[in-house]
């Protein structure tokens, strides 16, 4: 009888799909194998435990992100604010394209299992300091009115935009009719919540 053959790459799906709808804790080493199609063995034939197959799964969500969303070409953006709002689209198609993907993610950076804390933060925290650390540059750019601290401004426009950001990741994950005008409702919304921050609401006299 010919060897069968098993697609990695499936069954690190299949898994990913497990931890996803189930979180880390309330999943089982027989789930993950009753979901890939294979053995228990079989599946820690390439990873050590439930904790090195979980990570390597978060490893790969970041690889894959880090290519198709295109995060290395940011250096070359002029403007922060375009660049912003390019990303934004381009982190919301992508999720609505990869629902599971974006659940494991949310799950494992918003929910994080008390097991991988430390792991998560000493793995991710730097990468993910890097890149805020490219944004505060770009950031420097922008025009203030003088007086204006750049980190403080940095920081309140950066917490703003991941507000809207994740409130309307959230909306796209519950939305299967989802669409490009929906999309384009949702970022007419964000840069005028923007402006806000940005010009100010307060009325002045004279």
């Amino acid at each position: 009888m010919p060897k069968k053959i098993y697609d990695k790459e499936q069954i690190l799906d299949a898994c990913m799909e497990v931890f996803a709808n189930h979180g880390y804790d309330n999943t089982s080493t027989l789930m993950l194998s009753e979901a890939a199609g294979i053995s228990r063995t079989l599946i820690f034939h390439h990873f050590k435990g439930k904790k090195e197959l979980y990570l390597d799964l978060l490893d790969r969500c970041f690889e894959k992100g880090k290519v198709e969303m295109g995060f290395d070409t940011l250096p070359e953006y002029e403007d922060f604010f375009k660049a912003k709002e390019k990303f934004s689209i381009i982190k919301f198609k992508y999720y609505k394209k990869n629902p599971v993907l974006y659940k494991f993610v949310i799950n494992a950076f918003y929910e994080t299992p008390e097991e991988l804390k430390i792991e998560i933060k000493e793995k991710y925290g730097e990468l993910i300091f890097r890149k805020n650390q490219i944004w505060k540059q770009m950031f420097k750019k922008v025009s203030l009115k003088e007086g204006i601290d750049s980190d403080q401004a940095f920081q309140l426009v950066m917490l703003a935009l991941d507000y809207c950001d994740n409130k309307y990741l959230s909306e796209i994950e519950n939305d299967t009719n989802f669409n490009e005008a929906n999309l384009q409702k949702f970022i007419e919304e964000r840069n005028s919540f923007l402006c806000m921050i940005r010009y100010g609401i307060e009325k002045t006299e004279g």
